[in-house]
């Protein structure tokens, strides 16, 4: 057992990274095929935590289940981990079943990857509102999350959606959309059961900003056009283009597109077909949540208010000083994500990550500290798509390769320690090859579906599994 750098220099180098979504496959990736790797300088051994018993964090537990790039992702990812030089250990908590102190003296380096889950606060009167919901927790009901409840109350018939990014069009989509469609997709059946008894008509979207400002992508905005017997409602007056905007239009070609498709959706809007659709997803620009309010003090939400805004020439808004108020009996607010502390390490509160240079972990005095590291959301904050997490997590590498000789050397380095200690600790940790078990009993459940119903004719490859404890009972040898 080494415990000097000199004796660490002759065995494989030891890294966690905690966190198996996007950001820590592909930190491990990225460093397994460094040069440094690849050319012989050293070896490197890496172990990959997740909480939960699966691996792909958000791609499994944060996109819509319809998303049609997802299943590219997911293979990509199985790549990585099914080749066998990276170790997946599931259902391990940091902060609960493994603390800081342990993970240094089984490893020379840790790498955070824990990415942000919770939804970012939204400061206005009526947000504890009953009805009023925080988009995070909606996606990870939707997304078979273990450890939030399976049921969810879709009892409005009128619902708001406060946000103009990403997520916000994937929730205004899956609670607008009819439930029959979703079961080609993993959907698990608690929701696709409370998705199919829905009473929704109407599915209001709001972005404080025009058209030329909004933060979601154009396959995104595409998606929503391909919902069945759903109408897309666009209004003129929200049809505000300043200078900035014009600006953006002529230089920026997703811009361009997306400002195209909302102007085209506005004008074909009344040329639809005569027969109605049974639901409506309406799009708001130019709106700033002021209220969420009840009924006579019922305690449920009963509309919510807003002011109009306008355009200031630069692409930023400013009140006009009207207001308006729409009926509605639940608001979900899809402004953003945010991070959460982690045990033993510092934090920025504001926005909600590990205080990090680069991707080297800081202490209070903004020093680095030996050895540990961040990337994803967790270092840099929720923006950008998954594929910018490659970027992030190749600085962050880059840091650790340049750190290698003078890590603290971690007091047990054989691989097998870890694993003594989750056993001698009770821990049910789960594997790569229990993944593959829970991945092809999930498939299992999908083709048993389809072969049950098949004069319907629809084909399901899988059915999510989502209680925690059969998780574990299946991915367990």
């Amino acid at each position: 057992m080494s415990t000097s750098a000199e004796s660490a220099s002759q065995r494989p180098l030891r890294v966690a990274i905690v966190g198996a979504g996007p950001a820590g496959v592909y930190a491990a990736d990225i460093l397994t095929k460094s040069n440094e790797v690849k050319g012989g300088d050293f070896e490197v051994s890496i172990d990959l935590f997740e909480a939960y018993p699966a691996p792909y964090g958000l791609i499994r537990y944060g996109v819509a289940p319809d998303h049609p790039r997802i299943k590219g992702i997911v293979n990509a990812l199985h790549k990585v981990l099914d080749r066998g030089d990276i170790r997946f250990l599931g259902n391990v908590t940091y902060g609960r079943d493994l603390t800081l102190h342990d993970f240094r003296s089984f490893y020379d380096a840790v790498i955070f990857s824990t990415g942000a889950i919770k939804d970012a606060d939204l400061d206005i009167p009526g947000i504890d509102l009953e009805g009023s919901f925080g988009a995070a927790d909606f996606v990870s009901w939707y997304d078979g999350h273990p450890d939030v409840p399976r049921d969810w109350p879709l009892d409005a018939k009128e619902i708001a959606v406060i946000g103009n990014g990403n997520v916000a069009l994937d929730v205004a989509r899956m609670l607008v959309k009819h439930a029959d469609e979703l079961l080609v997709t993993e959907i698990p059946d608690n929701v696709y059961r409370g998705l199919k008894n829905s009473p929704v008509t109407d599915v209001h979207v709001f972005g404080r900003r025009g058209p030329a400002q909004v933060k979601f992508t154009p396959l995104e905005l595409r998606e929503l056009s391909h919902a069945r017997d759903v109408d897309i409602v666009l209004y003129p007056e929200d049809f505000e283009f300043d200078e900035a905007s014009d600006e953006a239009i002529r230089t920026n070609n997703q811009i361009k597109t997306m400002v195209n498709t909302l102007t085209n959706w506005l004008v074909e809007e009344h040329a639809e077909a005569e027969e109605p659709s049974s639901r409506r997803l309406h799009l708001h620009f130019l709106h700033s949540p002021v209220e969420i309010y009840d009924d006579g003090g019922s305690g449920k939400v009963a509309g919510i208010k807003f002011e109009r805004m306008q355009l200031d020439g630069t692409g930023h808004v400013k009140g006009t000083g009207e207001f308006i108020d729409y009926p509605v009996q639940a608001v979900y607010r899809a402004i953003g994500y945010h991070g959460s502390p982690l045990d033993e390490l510092e934090y920025d509160a504001k926005r909600g990550v590990i205080p990090n240079e680069g991707g080297r972990v800081l202490d209070a005095e903004g020093e680095p500290v030996p050895g540990i590291y961040a990337t994803g959301w967790i270092k840099r904050g929720p923006v950008g798509l998954i594929g910018h997490t490659k970027g992030d997590a190749l600085e962050t590498i880059g840091f650790l390769l340049e750190d290698r000789l003078t890590l603290p050397p971690a007091k047990n380095p054989d691989p097998q320690a870890i694993i003594d200690l989750l056993e001698e600790r009770g821990i049910e940790y789960t594997t790569w090859e229990g993944w593959n078990k829970l991945n092809a009993h999930e498939a299992a459940l999908g083709a048993a579906w389809s072969e049950s119903t098949a004069a319907d004719g629809v084909v399901r490859e899988r059915i999510k599994v989502v209680p925690r404890e059969e998780m574990i009972a299946i991915s367990r040898p």
